[in-house]
């Protein structure tokens, strides 16, 4: 029967961590593997779907010798996110097949510690394997809400956050209306007339393909006047490195909320959310055994 060489599996997994690297260190791994096909000629063999799960035979060997990177210190998964160490970057020196026998060599080395046993003997994970199954159920769900997100106009991503803000617990008096808006697009109070503090003032950037910059940032802080007054940036697009440090430097509190932030905000808070605010982005919650830690 034919197996995948670990050469092969340390080439996927350098191609996916290199890609992370390419986009700041980070990046969701359902956008890694749409690149990896580009980068990658993949065969019948690796191309095949298991008939049980449905899942791509080097999609579910990339996710099954993930668990070996991650415990060898190298990758960071968070949400559908792969995020690369410092560590993971210098390891990306090594051969391909060097790369996977060290990274499962460090995994075999934390399983022993805690007496645990993990097979490896066959390079391709079971069908079953339930970390792959979750992480890429995971991922999938992650894209799906990213790209509903993304399809929202400017004016319906500010109501979707208006609505977290009220899970959170806060009063929202005021949400921008279409046209100018002085640089805030919500004000949450912790009380319905803002008495008590904090008292927070939103600014929210729905445009996924641009960073907020430094500049938009000191702009912003000039509009956080008033006695108790925080500032939060929600940003789809993400911050430029000026703008995180403008932020940083600022003498008022501001919070850096961008895209991924948002949604686990989203999700942790979705219970508390009104049955009105629940129907902006509607999620429904699924159960999956414990994947492996």
């Amino acid at each position: 029967m034919r197996k995948i060489s670990y050469k092969r599996i340390g080439e996927y997994l350098q191609t996916a961590l290199k890609i992370a690297v390419e986009h700041g260190g980070s990046y969701p791994i359902k956008r890694i593997q749409e690149e990896m096909q580009k980068r990658l000629t993949f065969d019948e063999y690796e191309k095949a779907v298991y008939e049980k799960s449905g899942y791509i035979r080097w999609q579910s060997n990339l996710h099954f010798y993930s668990i070996d990177v991650t415990k060898a210190g190298w990758l960071r998964k968070h949400r559908g996110v792969w995020y690369v160490t410092e560590e993971g970057r210098k390891a990306l020196e090594l051969e391909p097949e060097k790369f996977i026998e060290t990274a499962t060599s460090k995994y075999r080395e934390w399983a022993a510690s805690r007496d645990l046993v993990k097979e490896k003997e066959e390079p391709e994970p079971v069908q079953g394997s339930i970390t792959t199954s979750y992480e890429q159920a995971e991922a999938t769900a992650r894209e799906e809400i990213k790209q509903y997100i993304k399809k929202l106009n400017p004016y319906e991503f500010q109501e979707l956050v208006a609505a977290l803000f009220r899970g959170m617990g806060y009063f929202t008096p005021f949400i921008a209306s279409p046209g100018p808006d002085g640089g805030v697009d919500i004000v949450a109070y912790k009380d319905p007339i803002g008495a008590g503090l904090p008292r927070v003032k939103v600014q929210v950037k729905h445009r996924p393909d641009t960073t907020v910059s430094r500049q938009e940032v000191a702009a912003f802080i000039g509009v956080l006047q008033g006695e108790g007054y925080t500032g939060a940036i929600v940003s789809t697009g993400g911050f430029s490195p000026d703008a995180s440090r403008e932020i940083r430097g600022s003498s008022k509190h501001i919070e850096k909320i961008d895209f991924e932030r948002f949604i686990d905000l989203f999700e942790e808070h979705y219970d508390k959310l009104s049955d009105e605010d629940k129907a902006l982005m509607p999620l429904r919650r699924i159960s999956f055994l414990a994947p492996e830690e």
